[in-house]
Formats: structure tokens, C-alpha cells, sequence
């Protein structure tokens, strides 16, 4: 009876967890790079000093460091002359891509951008016009200032669907 209840609460945290928001955040103007599962991870993207950047993960109440640019220090007695595996490409289709992008939702959108040319920027202006007329937040300034903010949330359901045809 014990082990019957172990399993159907697995399933039931499984199932939560293909409920449960995914958001991700490009925001230029307060430098917040990151992406999350609400209340269980959060990988931010930040600049670093030796490094180029790194990446914070925070776990439930736990943080930690991950340096991707690293390069992990080989053994000496590691063979360097390996055989390679050979893998089949898999490729996603068209289809599947454009479906898998469509079950994004965009939640804020802005845009701010300038050329550094004025001419092309002049030419862009009724574009963008057009595109804040039909609901998107996009502007040319003449004054240097270049920001996007982007926020995305999908759920892991949605992207599991976009793989399977119905």
C-alpha cells in the first residue's frame, strides 16, 4: 500500500511539473538574463570579471556557480585519440520548429533601437510605426539608446505537444 502511494504521488508531482510556467527573460536595460521554472530553478546569465560570463542556478534554496567557458583539465594518462561515436543527425522539421515556436507566449515585448544612422533610421520610422500600430512596442530614437526587453513563458506540456502530430 506504501509503495502504491510512493508511485502515484511520482505521478502526480510528473504531472505538476508539466503544468508549472517556464519563463524567459531578456531584459537589456536592467542587464537580466535568465531563465525559470516558477518556485523550483532559475539559471541567470551574468557577467564575470576572469571569466566572460557565468551561469548562477538556483535550485529550491540552493546557489550555484557554473563556468561553461572552462575547460576541464584532462587526466594524464587519458587517452587523447579516441574513437569517435557515430551519432544519426536527427533534424527537426519546418513544421515541427514553426509549431514549436508558436506554443510561446510573448508576455512583454519592447523595443528601442537606433541605427547610428540617421538616414536609415528615417527609412525604418514608418516600419515601426506600422508594427506599434498593429500592437508590438517598437520605436526609433535619434538619441543612441538601444534596448530590447523580451519575456517569453511557455509550459512544458505545450512543448511536448508541439513535438507530437495531432
Amino acid at each position: 500500500m506504501a509503495l502504491f502511494s510512493i508511485i502515484v504521488l511520482f505521478f502526480l508531482l510528473l504531472l505538476l511539473l508539466l503544468f508549472i510556467p517556464v519563463t524567459a527573460c531578456i531584459d537589456s536595460v536592467s542587464k537580466q538574463y535568465y531563465i525559470r521554472i516558477h518556485g523550483l530553478v532559475r539559471a541567470s546569465f551574468e557577467e564575470d570579471k576572469a571569466e566572460i560570463f557565468r551561469v548562477r542556478l538556483a535550485v529550491l534554496f540552493f546557489n550555484f556557480y557554473v563556468y561553461p567557458l572552462r575547460r576541464k583539465k584532462r587526466k594524464k594518462g587519458h587517452s587523447e585519440n579516441k574513437k569517435k561515436e557515430s551519432k544519426s543527425k536527427k533534424r527537426m522539421h519546418f513544421k515541427t520548429a514553426l509549431r514549436l515556436i508558436k506554443s510561446f507566449r510573448i508576455r512583454r515585448f519592447y523595443l528601442d533601437i537606433d541605427t547610428g544612422n540617421c538616414i536609415l533610421n528615417a527609412k525604418l520610422y514608418p516600419v515601426f510605426a506600422l508594427v506599434k500600430y498593429n500592437g508590438a512596442n517598437c520605436n526609433i530614437n535619434f538619441q543612441g539608446r538601444n534596448q530590447l526587453v523580451l519575456v517569453l513563458r511557455n509550459r512544458p506540456l505545450d512543448i511536448i505537444k508541439s513535438f507530437i502530430n495531432f
